[in-house]
């Protein structure tokens, strides 16, 4: 029964995870405006030289459930937990882009290509390969973003569970998402548009920062959201299993 309840909660955590990771990467390619959900004017603060707004890609709204997630699944499985569900997620969000570059190099079947809309016809073959063909070198700044964010997420979030003991989880959690998400949120734009765009450095460390307080203000919201699902899996696992597996997790690092 111990068993069974260990796993179920691995496949459940996990699978959500996995399912949000990746759902981040599709969605991802929209930016939307963050201050015109809320009716408010672009905020065009002045930055490194650089006027910049809350335009982010879609994608933000995901990530920090998943950080959130890598919390929760490093309190009760450890080190190798995160890092086992970190490294599939990678590789199947890299499968998944192998399977939509070939989709999009299949020939098109000549009715679906010019499709009517109230405005005209549209090539919906261009327009797929717009929305699902991202180009490689934001894949590549994405997965390796996503990947030294997570190896960062556990160190941090262990190094302060060693000096905090089982209390203060908020701390922990919120402490090792702010750290690994800074570091994400530089390392993916970093890649995907100075080495792969050329942008330039300013405008990027600019986009980063304004990207990171959004994150962190998102971060710091979901903390009683943490405490809840915490809440939740500690009364269907019984005090007794959640505490001998949140010491072995502990021990593991």
């Amino acid at each position: 029964m111990i068993e069974k309840k260990r796993n179920l909660l691995f496949l459940i955590l996990g699978t959500f995870f996995i399912a949000n990771a990746m759902l981040a990467e599709f969605i991802g390619v929209k930016i939307f405006s963050l201050e015109s959900v809320f009716g408010f004017n672009p905020a065009n603060w002045e930055i490194m030289g650089n006027k910049l707004s809350f335009n982010m890609t879609v994608g933000v709204i995901l990530w920090p459930i998943v950080f959130v997630m890598t919390d929760i699944i490093n309190e009760y499985y450890g080190k190798k937990g995160v890092k086992l569900l970190s490294y599939l997620a990678a590789a199947l969000i890299a499968y998944s882009f192998l399977v939509v570059y070939a989709g999009i190099a299949l020939p098109s079947a000549d009715f679906w290509i010019n499709r009517k809309t109230e405005n005209g016809n549209m090539n919906m073959q261009e327009a797929y390969q717009q929305i699902f063909g991202q180009g490689l070198w934001i894949i590549i700044g994405s997965l390796v973003a996503f990947l030294i964010g997570q190896v960062t997420d556990v160190k941090v979030f262990h190094y302060l569970k060693k000096k905090t003991g089982e209390q203060k989880l908020w701390l922990r959690a919120t402490g090792s998402t702010l750290v690994s998400q800074l570091i994400d949120s530089f390392v993916v734009l970093f890649i995907a548009f100075y080495i792969g765009a050329g942008w330039d450095f300013k405008l990027v460390l600019g986009i980063s920062l304004v990207n990171y307080l959004y994150k962190l203000t998102v971060a710091l919201a979901l903390t009683p959201v943490l405490y809840g699902v915490h809440r939740i899996i500690d009364n269907y696992l019984g005090k007794e299993l959640a505490i001998t597996m949140m010491r072995e997790a502990q021990e593991d690092n």
